[in-house]
């Protein structure tokens, strides 16, 4: 789906360098696993994982850990969501069902790219593949939820909202 009142459709250059150096930056978790910026545009975002032995889950076989996977899964999903936005919002994961289809090759880079394929008012819905060479043979595909505005009441008691 396109979104047209997207920051990113009025200020890409702004948004996609913000998004690169402070988004990934923002997550210590995604510091850690290594997880890069590939590409960015209105309602879409593609993340790299380089691989690396500390990510493995079975040192017989050399395969990443779905633990890994997730994470960069749910990293670029989110990612995929502020790209939909007409302005930056907090948001939370609220839900996330993956799909493994196969083991990931041993040695070989993962790519996430979603797709933020509707927004409503308070949730936004995101499509994803985790792959190494070509999106068509995927490692894992998602679907997601994330809830916009997951901070807008942080500290406000039920009364406070109701007056």
């Amino acid at each position: 789906m396109a979104f047209d009142d997207t920051l990113f459709a009025r200020y890409p250059d702004q948004v996609r360098d913000t998004l690169k150096h402070r988004f990934l930056n923002a997550i210590p978790h995604n510091e850690t696993l290594g997880i890069r910026f590939v590409a960015a545009e209105p309602g879409s975002a593609t993340l790299c994982l380089p691989y690396r032995d500390e990510q493995v889950g079975n040192p017989d076989n050399g395969v990443i850990h779905g633990g890994v996977i997730t994470s960069l899964i749910d990293s670029v999903s989110g990612l995929a969501v502020f790209c939909s936005l007409p302005d930056f919002e907090s948001i939370a994961t609220l839900d996330l069902r993956i799909d493994y289809m196969k083991p990931a090759r041993p040695g070989g880079d993962l790519f996430a790219r979603a797709d933020c394929y509707k927004r409503t008012r308070q949730i936004a819905f995101v499509r994803a593949l985790a792959y190494q060479d070509a999106p068509d043979n995927p490692v894992a595909t998602s679907v997601s939820s994330f809830m916009r505005g997951a901070g807008r009441h942080a500290g406000v008691s039920r009364e406070e909202k109701a007056s």
